[in-house]
């Protein structure tokens, strides 16, 4: 592939085979194909059984239709319903953000049966599918330069809407060379491939370590685990405590009068740790700081939240400040990792979640929380390795995953055009 230095409709990295193919040429996708409706007359006794049809949230979740995932609609004999077909690319016709109006997906094979799709989503079929290939509108849907055009199109103030219309007006550059429009499909197919077996890698991963927790940790009524390392196989039962025994507790203070994005510590609140560290606000004061080994716990959460009892492990003094609703459990007589392994999302603390008002964790409720324990502090920290080993390959391969993701990115914004290159 090369650079483009032009500034003619043409993507900035073009494959050698294609550099004196010319212009991208732009016209109204009414040009090149015709909008089918979804579903209608339908009423929500008719869902459930029947033959398939495309859901709203296979075409908002993927790029391309996978018919496994279906839903199921009744369709009479002789009812008049659209059936769908190969390269029909199914569009969502309204969201809650103008960003998510008008998310794509693609029939990439022909259908084994009638397939129908769901109300909320309409479907663009070309007229000729050598024109616009399916492989290629897999991509080209959801490149930059269609994002932009679709999202300047998405109008409302709660719910924002596109219409079949103006979706036909908008103005897009194509490859009409099959071959260029290919070879870039194969492009970036090879590359989600690649972010397919990665992601896969991922999820073999936790996969791994939850069948490893429910073998290393002993069940519900036992006293000892079902897999023991062999040198603790003779060490006896592990101990019952509580939290308290183990832990010092103490509650977070309040930090909003001294947040600073100048400041040095970061903020831990309950958005820090139930996203794992990826938001972060800064304070100048340490209203209550944590150490090293330290393990931080969100004790509020709305019902049937993620984030309640979602605990994280302080790697470093002097970079932490605890904020109010989080509690700091700092170990004794116990090794804090395992601890940490213990207590994160810890079923007990669950419990709490009556799943119609908000949970509320109180110190004596945190205290109280029942703990199985090896008396030996070796085994302890042998399961805790074990684990800490596990979550480092798993943030290993995310990171990998993440490379990939943005090396895809990165294609995407350089084999289309530049939506700043594109006249309406």
């Amino acid at each position: 592939m090369s650079k483009q230095t032009k500034k003619d409709l043409v993507p900035r990295l073009r494959f050698p085979e294609f550099r004196d193919a010319g212009e991208w040429v732009q016209r109204p996708l009414g040009k090149l194909g015709q909008t089918i409706s979804g579903l209608s007359g339908k009423s929500g006794e008719d869902f459930g059984s029947g033959k398939p049809f495309v859901t709203y949230k296979q075409v908002f979740d993927c790029a391309w239709i996978d018919f496994a995932k279906c839903g199921r609609v009744k369709i009479a004999d002789k009812e008049k319903q659209n059936e769908l077909k190969r390269g029909d690319v199914l569009f969502t016709t309204s969201s809650e953000t103008p960003d998510e109006v008008g998310f794509a997906s693609v029939l990439l094979d022909t259908p084994p049966e009638p397939v129908y799709l769901n109300s909320f989503c309409f479907s663009f079929r070309p007229d000729n599918l050598d024109i616009l290939k399916p492989e290629f509108s897999r991509y080209f849907f959801h490149s930059p330069i269609y994002r932009k055009s679709i999202s300047v199109l998405a109008q409302g103030s709660t719910r924002y809407n596109i219409s079949k219309g103006a979706f036909l007006k908008l103005n897009l550059p194509i490859p009409y060379n099959g071959n260029e429009q290919q070879k870039i499909a194969d492009c970036l197919s090879s590359v989600d491939e690649l972010i397919t077996t990665q992601a896969r890698k991922v999820d073999a991963l936790k996969a791994h370590k939850k069948g490893l927790m429910q073998q290393l940790f002993p069940a519900e009524g036992e006293t000892v685990p079902k897999l023991r390392f062999p040198e603790f196989r003779d060490a006896g039962e592990w101990e019952m405590k509580t939290l308290g025994q183990v832990a010092d507790y103490e509650n977070g203070k309040a930090h909003e009068q001294d947040i600073d994005e100048q400041g040095k510590y970061i903020v831990v609140n309950s958005k820090f740790v139930s996203t794992a560290g990826e938001v972060k606000k800064f304070s100048h004061a340490a209203n209550l700081l944590a150490k090293k080994d330290d393990i931080l716990m969100v004790l509020s959460d709305v019902p049937n939240g993620r984030a309640i009892a979602k605990c994280f492990y302080v790697d470093k003094d002097n970079t932490y400040t605890v904020n109010q609703r989080i509690c700091k459990l700092s170990a004794k007589n116990a090794v804090s990792v395992m601890l940490f392994y213990m207590f994160d999302r810890n079923s007990y603390f669950l419990a709490f979640d009556d799943g119609v008002k908000q949970t509320n964790l109180k110190k004596d409720d945190v205290l109280n929380c029942p703990i199985l324990l090896p008396k030996d502090l070796k085994e302890q920290q042998k399961i805790a390795d074990c684990f800490t080993l596990i979550d480092e390959l798993i943030v290993e391969h995310a990171k990998k995953l993440d490379i990939l993701k943005a090396h895809k990115k990165g294609l995407m914004q350089q084999l289309f055009p530049s939506p700043d290159e594109v006249n309406g």
